[in-house]
């Protein structure tokens, strides 16, 4: 009886990891590939490798991002609408980076303050039918994972 009632309590808890690491059903998240590397958004905080957080005030802001209407002057480009030269690139694997949007600021994570205007750490250009501004903001901030200002390396 008593292996009964562990089988039984056991059973729950497995059937809840398997769901919460892969998600019910197949759900696609936002993924950019840097070289060997892929980064994932995900919804699940506690595997992500890093969070992020947005705030309104610029100077409360870790990372300044800027929304570019041109690709030509922005530092990263993220177009998803065409075929890709790679259709495996961001297929998950053990050099996935996860990262989590967060709904609340921290001292230990990144504070990305996005505006179509300078100063930037990074200016990005963004068309595309799944990715909002705001999860390309965080995935390029989550793939150069730092949260220092890096005024001078982008310019």
């Amino acid at each position: 009886m008593l292996r009964f009632k562990i089988l039984a309590s056991v059973v729950p808890l497995m059937a809840a990891a398997v769901f919460a690491r892969s998600g019910i059903g197949s759900v696609s998240h936002p993924c950019i590939a840097l070289g060997e590397i892929s980064v994932e958004l995900t919804s699940v905080f506690w595997t992500a490798g890093i969070q992020v957080a947005f705030t309104e005030d610029p100077a409360q802001a870790t990372v300044r991002v800027q929304v570019t209407d041109d690709a030509d002057g922005a530092d990263f480009a993220v177009v998803d609408d065409g075929t890709s030269d790679e259709p495996g690139a961001c297929q998950a694997s053990a050099g996935t980076r996860l990262v989590a949007i967060s709904a609340s600021p921290s001292n230990d994570r990144p504070l990305i303050y996005l505006s179509t205007d300078g100063p930037a750490d990074y200016r990005f250009y963004v068309r595309s039918k799944t990715f909002s501004q705001r999860e390309a903001a965080a995935l390029i901030v989550g793939a150069r994972g730092s949260h220092r200002h890096l005024q001078a390396a982008s310019l």
